[in-house]
């Protein structure tokens, strides 16, 4: 049996639609009655939204902190800390160490569960250590009735969801995130490495290192969004449909680069990208 994160957390959503302006003005008091906030920070666009809207609202009684894994492509970690620095931010980088869980590698349908808690359990004692009220997450209305394990850690933490509880999707936080002039705002999802690795499939340094380098090599080709599935020496790309011609014109410098990252074989997803497409394996694992 799943976990929906409509399951998990009790939301105290607005009973009537609201305005983005509205949305905005309850997000701002939401987080002006926490007093101070840790905001889990990854360089997204939602977290990132609500790391701004904190420090605006907070000041230094915001911090925005960033876990450093092999989960997380480096690149990612670069751009979250240059953000941070250029807009004045409280920013501090934990190190998390999911990598060294066996229940984290044996990448089931909890792996996220596993990698949320490792991370919790370090915000909750920063939280401790800088004498900080409460701990929030980026996760929006939109993620309300998708298989998310890792709000159940956030439910163990008592983490809160102040994006979901102003009731913004989505698109509100985009619109937002423009306003505020973040170059996040139309920045494509970016969810761990880990899971482009099929469930069932064992999680490595080694497995995590390919797909970075291979993504970051096609990303740099010119293909924003982009998936590199991992099956053992066979890496199958994602892209979406309208990026098929421009593929097969660069094909032989996109094999290059994923050859380069240590993979024998290139196939390209004939479907084309699509957002959580190992999940369909939830089923046969009982999620």
């Amino acid at each position: 049996m799943g976990w929906l994160v409509s399951d998990l957390v009790e939301l105290k959503k607005p009973e009537i639609e609201l305005s983005l302006e509205q949305k905005d003005a309850r997000l701002r008091d939401l987080i002006a009655g926490y007093g101070s906030l840790i905001v889990a920070y990854s360089g997204g666009v939602d977290s990132t939204f609500l790391a701004g809207v904190a420090h605006e609202v907070l000041g230094d009684k915001a911090l925005a902190v960033t876990s450093r894994s092999p989960s997380v492509a480096p690149e990612e970690l670069e751009a979250a800390s240059e953000l941070a620095e250029k807009r004045g931010w409280r920013h501090l980088i934990v190190d998390t160490d999911e990598i060294n869980d066996p229940r984290y590698l044996a990448n089931d349908g909890r792996r996220c569960f596993f990698c949320k808690t490792e991370l919790y359990t370090h915000l909750d004692k920063v939280a401790g250590d800088e004498g900080i009220t409460r701990v929030a997450n980026g996760a929006n209305t939109d993620d309300l009735g998708d298989y998310r394990p890792g709000m159940e850690a956030a439910k163990n933490f008592e983490v809160v969801s102040p994006l979901v509880e102003a009731g913004m999707t989505k698109q509100d936080i985009r619109d937002l995130s423009l306003k505020m002039d973040l170059p996040t705002w139309d920045k494509p999802a970016q969810p761990c490495l880990s899971s482009r690795i099929p469930y069932g499939t064992v999680v490595s340094v080694e497995a995590l290192g390919m797909i970075g380098k291979a993504e970051k090599g096609l990303r740099e080709l010119g293909f924003k969004v982009v998936r590199v599935r991992h099956y053992g020496e066979t890496a199958r790309v994602e892209i979406p449909l309208t990026d098929f011609d421009r593929f097969e014109e660069v094909r032989s410098e996109a094999s290059a680069v994923v050859i380069g990252a240590g993979y024998e074989v290139m196939e390209l997803e004939p479907n084309g990208f699509k957002s959580g497409g190992l999940n369909a394996a939830l089923g046969d694992l009982g999620r």
